[in-house]
């Protein structure tokens, strides 16, 4: 997918109306169930948050879907539960921890950071700069 087709078309995308919380559980709400309306559109609305130097890290959605494949972040894919923590934000940056528990029981905590955004077109929006485990 190229720059210019993103936004993903259909798909939540970041609004200067969400707080930092609201960003990370859209995302989450549409991790939880990947596939719904289509094949990774979890994933895909992720992408869509995702800050552009967040974008230029992670290379086009082909590799982003495959990076949230990968281990590290698959069980973010369809979990069971996430207990969110409290957001510790600044003016620009927040950081939020997620413990997301999944279908077999395990659990794995990742920390979102984001900021907000002072150019293109999600300007005044925050979007995600990273995500860890933690």
């Amino acid at each position: 997918m190229s720059e210019r087709e993103y936004p993903v078309a259909g798909l939540p995308t970041p609004s200067e109306t969400y707080s930092p919380g609201d960003a990370v559980a859209l995302q989450l709400d549409a991790l939880e169930t990947n596939d719904d309306p289509f094949e990774n559109a979890g994933i895909m609305t992720a992408y869509n948050f995702a800050s552009p130097a967040n974008r230029r890290s992670t290379g086009p959605l082909d590799r982003f879907i495959a990076m949230v494949q990968s281990p590290q972040y698959r069980p973010m894919i369809d979990f069971e539960e996430a207990v969110r923590g409290p957001v510790e934000q600044d003016e620009n940056y927040a950081e939020q921890r997620v413990t997301l528990t999944g279908p077999n029981g395990q659990t794995t905590t990742y920390e979102f950071g984001l900021s907000v955004q002072s150019v293109g077109e999600f300007r005044g929006c925050w979007q995600t700069d990273r995500v860890v485990v933690v």
